[in-house]
């Protein structure tokens, strides 16, 4: 090869790089919303095709009727907790201000009585709020830094919620121009995976659908039925409560963090027979939902561990913000199975586990024959 020949390449291959890595230093402020879009895209690819049949083949339009549909449903719970939250603040500073001017509680009889530790435990909280005045300063030293956290926090979901409607109206534009993404997909695939391309396409594609309606979807459900239930109820910002309970309830029994107390609130506040109801709610509609709304929306086809469900929520929203709530669960679903149909769930990784275990088994059958026929062999040897 001439060397101007060779210098022609390496700056075709340097020009590609640059070209490459400045589009992907452009793009890098959105990588989380350009992420979730294109996951709702997908997943609500079904309904969209339908919509726009049914709209004599105007997709544009159906684009637009299917984003304002997300929007009201993924978007609108969090602005409605938002502006519950703003109007209960001031109720929440002035129940925490009673809360300090009235010092620590005491502890309730049934406390007390519990066997072997009811002792203890008074006696505990007793050496703790021993001296009221010095309980209280030390509340008030801790309630300094968490309101900074709590500001913090707040600033963070505003710009979580913020990239969460971007999100959607991208997604728009993945309606609109869905099919020539997927034909460069395919094509990248096919030349990368060759022959097994569209197998893993079907496979990530069926994981992204059974992780977005199977846990997200559950989630949902859960976190608008603790709502409505604490609504009924006449538990205060209801809403905010259910929004809670959408983010606990990827946990076993995370919804019961939310219903619990609340149904303690109202059982000190004299509602004790809301407080009972509460807690059939909880139980019974809340509870019981992801043991039936999952099954319904995705069957049997989704087992994931759910340690990585929780590893993907907590990674997901350090890596990518609020969305990363939606999108770490997500991305390890898919990496979860490409990586288990490629190593356990293969035909050669089937075949070689039953050629092991074949081996073991006819191993310990032959182990098995051998002390047989040893031990017959000296029968004779003690008759004698």
């Amino acid at each position: 090869m001439k060397s101007d020949q060779l210098i022609e390449r390496l700056a075709a291959v340097f020009a590609l790089i640059v070209l490459v890595g400045g589009s992907l230093l452009v793009l890098a402020p959105f990588t989380t919303p350009l992420l979730w879009g294109a996951i709702l895209s997908y997943s609500s690819w079904g309904l969209y095709r339908r919509l726009a049949r049914a709209m004599g083949g105007r997709r544009k339009l159906a684009a637009v009727l299917i984003v304002l549909l997300i929007l009201v449903v993924l978007l609108g719970p969090f602005v409605y907790a938002g502006v519950a939250l703003g109007a209960h603040v001031h109720d929440i500073i002035a129940l925490v201000q009673r809360l300090f001017d009235a010092g620590p509680p005491s502890l309730p009889d049934w406390v007390v009585r519990i066997p072997l530790v009811g002792d203890s435990i008074q006696s505990f909280w007793v050496r703790v709020t021993g001296s009221s005045a010095d309980f209280v300063a030390q509340l008030h030293a801790l309630a300094k830094p968490m309101g900074h956290w709590i500001l913090a926090a707040a600033i963070a979901v505003t710009h979580g919620v913020g990239l969460l409607a971007l999100s959607i109206v991208l997604a728009f534009f993945f309606y609109t121009g869905g099919e020539g993404a997927a034909a460069w997909l395919n094509a990248g695939m096919r030349r990368i995976a060759g022959p097994r391309a569209d197998y893993l396409l079907t496979l990530a594609g069926g994981t992204v659908k059974g992780v977005v309606y199977g846990i997200l979807g559950t989630a949902l459900v859960q976190g608008v039925l603790e709502g409505v239930g604490c609504w009924i109820a006449g538990v205060p910002a209801p809403a905010l409560l259910g929004l809670a309970t959408f983010f606990l309830s990827v946990a076993p029994g995370g919804p019961v963090i939310v219903w619990l107390p609340a149904a303690i609130w109202l059982y000190h506040s004299g509602s004790t027979g809301w407080a009972i109801f509460l807690v059939i709610w909880g139980v019974l509609v809340v509870g019981m939902a992801d043991n039936v709304v999952k099954p319904i929306l995705i069957g049997k086809s989704s087992d994931m561990p759910l340690i990585l469900v929780m590893l993907g929520i907590l990674g997901g929203a350090f890596a990518f913000g609020f969305l990363g709530v939606f999108i770490g669960p997500t991305l390890l679903a898919v990496a979860y199975a490409v990586l288990h149909d490629w190593t356990i769930g293969s035909p050669e990784a089937r075949a070689l586990a039953l050629e092991m275990r074949q081996r073991s088994s006819s191993g310990a059958a032959a182990g098995t024959a051998a002390a047989t026929a040893h031990d017959a062999s000296d029968e004779p040897r003690e008759a004698s």
